[in-house]
């Protein structure tokens, strides 16, 4: 049996805060979650794996206006799958190139700390 969970507990599960959550509800990046009689979220399996997805997509960039664009595309369905793919191979395509440039960065910021232990090594030689 699915167990439905707070929003609270959701925001905790997800390290997105309660404000991230109802704002992503507001500008449609997650459906209207269902509610108690009394009016409180309650969210489910498949609405915390859409809400993991969508953190992996912010963490690697994309922009807020693209998740809707593809929260918008998943609503519409399955007719939608290809659009969705392609906005996926584009970010893929980002995000291969910004791993690129990190590294390097990373090198060239590697090869920068062996010239600084160089010139510590000299100057403990000249003492």
């Amino acid at each position: 049996m699915e167990k439905e969970l707070t929003i609270q507990e959701i925001a905790k599960l997800t390290g997105l805060s309660v404000h991230t959550l109802r704002y992503y509800e507001r500008i449609g990046l997650l459906d209207h979650v269902a509610r108690t009689n009394s009016g409180y979220r309650k969210y489910s399996d498949a609405d915390r794996a859409w809400i993991e997805f969508l953190n992996r997509l912010r963490a690697t960039g994309m922009t807020i206006r693209k998740m809707q664009q593809f929260a918008d595309l998943r609503r519409k369905g399955s007719a939608t799958i290809h659009e969705r793919r392609v906005i996926l191979e584009e970010h893929q395509a980002e995000v291969r190139m910004r791993l690129l440039e990190l590294q390097s960065n990373l090198e060239s910021i590697e090869h920068k700390i062996v010239h600084y232990k160089e010139l510590e090594e000299d100057e403990l030689a000249t003492k």
